[in-house]
């Protein structure tokens, strides 16, 4: 998801209406997280008099496509447009094959779920998520205090950068010369819409390797397909995983075949502050479902753009709000809070969380910290 503020141009004393393009996933795989994207940041608006900084503001959905092409057509389709900023991005693909187009155009891009962990020495890509690497770096040590001596962790993600990034993070925290995860990992090709036996080489692998655990990396569709396939080929011991395993619609899909597994994320539905307990409330009243950290992070999207266009003012301009967003200070998130650090990306607290039975349904449960990252 991008999102184009064009928002009041001072002139005259007259403020034009504010339009915000968004662009996510509106088909395939990724479809589940652009609706949550989309969901998050329409939700600061409903709760903001659709304003950002005082300017009012309408939101406009745009796919972005699932290639590194398509993602640069739509960019340079909104910046023909005057555009203020853009928001989301998806697909790491996607981040990466628009990064020189958005710098070149020096129009800020606050990115608010895709985070690849290449994305360094930018000027103009801001990050309400995380860095791709963090869930694996968050979730490696308590891992390694879990598996037994002699245990063995076999690690499967899709090869693409953030399943890659994910693998690397891991075996940071966990310790990349530990011997319990020594095996190859195990890559899969990435598919956002896999079928029924996509996975049936790669788990017959990871099947014959006998693991005490299992670590992977995988969201939305390709995330049930996985989960399922594994379960049916008689794996039922734990899996831990980035909370992207476990969001929104997958842990209603995966039902029964969710139990025994544990993710790291930077958010849980869960939470208990002020800010998640509005956010959370209001989400739920809206949609009929628990948040999810695609629509967390959106949402922050959406509240750092109008700390930062408040701080502008009326003579806005893709620069000032650039070097707005520097200034912006803590934000008051529902994850806890949290600032940008040096690179643009939030330094923010790590969670882990066991799916676990809640009445009639699954639900992610917060366990306890992990770590702060950022």
């Amino acid at each position: 998801m991008r999102c184009r503020q064009r928002l009041g141009d001072g002139r005259s004393g007259q403020r034009r209406t504010g339009q915000n393009r968004s662009r996510g996933p509106q088909a395939g795989g990724y479809k589940p997280i652009g609706d949550e994207i989309v969901n998050g940041f329409q939700l600061f608006l409903d709760l903001n008099d659709r304003r950002l900084g005082g300017h009012p503001a309408e939101l406009l959905i745009v796919d972005e496509g699932e290639t590194p092409e398509s993602g640069r057509t739509a960019v340079e389709g909104l910046l023909q447009q005057n555009v203020i900023a853009l928001t989301g991005v998806a697909n790491s693909s996607v981040m990466l094959g628009i990064r020189d187009v958005v710098e070149q155009a020096r129009v800020p891009l606050i990115g608010s779920d895709a985070s690849p962990s290449t994305m360094q020495g930018v000027v103009y890509i801001w990050r309400t998520s995380y860095v791709n690497d963090e869930p694996g770096r968050a979730l490696g040590p308590y891992v390694a205090t879990q598996v037994p001596g002699g245990g063995r962790v076999v690690m499967i993600a899709p090869d693409y950068p953030a399943g890659r990034d994910a693998v690397a993070g891991f075996r940071e925290g966990f310790g990349a010369s530990d011997p319990r995860i020594s095996s190859p990992v195990i890559w899969t090709e990435f598919n956002t819409s896999p079928g029924r036996d996509f996975f049936a080489a790669e788990i017959g692998q990871l099947r014959a390797l006998n693991p005490e655990a299992v670590f992977c990396f995988y969201a939305g569709n390709a995330a049930v397909e996985f989960i399922k396939q594994l379960r049916a080929a008689g794996y039922r011991k734990v899996v831990y995983a980035p909370g992207f395993l476990t969001e929104g619609t997958v842990l209603d899909e995966l039902g029964t075949d969710a139990e025994n597994i544990f993710t790291a994320l930077n958010y849980s539905a869960d939470i208990n502050n002020a800010a998640n307990r509005r956010f959370a409330s209001a989400y739920r009243k809206r949609h009929g479902s628990s948040p999810t950290t695609y629509a967390m992070a959106s949402y922050d999207a959406a509240q750092v753009l109008d700390k930062a266009i408040r701080l502008v003012g009326d003579d806005l301009n893709p620069q000032q709000v650039n070097l707005a967003l520097g200034r912006v200070g803590q934000i008051d998130s529902p994850r806890g809070p949290w600032q940008f650090n040096q690179p643009r990306t939030p330094q923010q607290m790590w969670y882990l969380r066991e799916v676990r039975r809640d009445g009639q349904v699954l639900s992610n449960v917060l366990i306890t910290e992990l770590a702060t990252l950022g």
